[in-house]
């Protein structure tokens, strides 16, 4: 591991980026320049997460803060979920969840241990969180949780800035949909480009388990103008779409939701994915995060 540490220029700390290997490739954290305790996570030069350890409930992803939204929305405020997060990194919303839902329960399952030390040593989370990470897949630490434990799971998986295919199928999504309790929800990152058959094919897969679905997204990602994340929404109960939008029109980077009968029309002819057809989500083009 190498670490740069902290160096005085005048009467102002600067702080220099923390690097390690991991199983994922080189991790490297890098300060906030706006913010003491605040540092994004970065693993392979891609942007995985930020945290600020000053205020954990400061999400500064627009695409964090639309599963912020989520989990404000999931519950009234303030009470105690039980939340599973898949895909650990800098454990932002589990952090989230902690400092805005005080007395949640939440697992989180991480298959890169490496990663998790690294996070745990530099980025330490509040011992009282009760917060468990599980070293392995995604889809392996699910299979251990029981029948309808969670109100939340909230899936974002990412090997290379690619979310593995077996983490896309229909047969993933019955798991998912076995461990919710009958009111929770499930959300996800999903990243892609145009013309968008990754999302699409998301949503028609979230379609066959799932009775109410939206898509909270950037408008110029629907529209098949660039390359970036959406968050798939998928409840068997009715989802808080107005309040939903509400949030994600007022963000600093004002999101859409897409819902009901212009979702089904946006998604076309897409078909469910199944584990035998699944690929991995596409491989973001050059210069995407630089």
């Amino acid at each position: 591991m190498a670490r740069d540490g902290k160096r005085r220029a005048g009467r102002r700390m600067v702080r220099e980026s923390v690097t390690a290997p991991v199983a994922g490739g080189t991790a490297r954290l890098e300060p906030d320049p706006d913010r003491p305790h605040a540092w994004a996570l970065l693993l392979d030069e891609a942007p995985q997460s930020h945290v600020d350890l000053d205020d954990p409930a400061r999400l500064a992803f627009p695409y964090q803060r639309r599963l912020g939204h989520v989990v404000d929305l999931v519950a009234p405020p303030g009470r105690p979920v039980h939340a599973v997060h898949l895909g650990g990194g800098a454990l932002t919303l589990a952090r989230y969840t902690a400092a805005t839902r005080p007395r949640s329960t939440q697992q989180a399952v991480e298959a890169d241990t490496e990663l998790t030390r690294f996070v745990r040593a530099h980025l330490p989370w509040d011992r009282n969180a009760r917060l468990r990470v599980r070293g392995a897949d995604a889809r392996e630490g699910l299979a251990r949780i029981p029948d309808g434990w969670a109100d939340l799971v909230i899936a974002d998986v990412f090997a290379g800035a690619r979310t593995p295919a077996h983490l896309t199928s229909t047969e993933f999504l019955a798991q998912v949909r076995r461990v919710l309790r009958p009111e929770g929800w499930y959300a996800a990152n999903i990243a892609d480009g145009p013309p968008l058959h990754h999302l699409r094919a998301q949503i028609a897969t979230a379609a066959a388990v799932f009775a109410e679905r939206c898509v909270l997204s950037d408008p110029a990602v629907l529209r098949g103008r660039r390359f970036g994340n959406s968050v798939l929404l998928g409840a068997a109960v009715p989802l808080p779409v107005d309040e939903l939008t509400r949030r994600t029109a007022g963000d600093p980077h004002a999101g859409r939701v897409v819902h009901g009968r212009d979702l089904d029309d946006w998604t076309g002819g897409a078909r469910p994915v199944t584990d035998a057809t699944a690929r991995p989500s596409p491989q973001p083009p050059p210069g995407t995060f630089g």
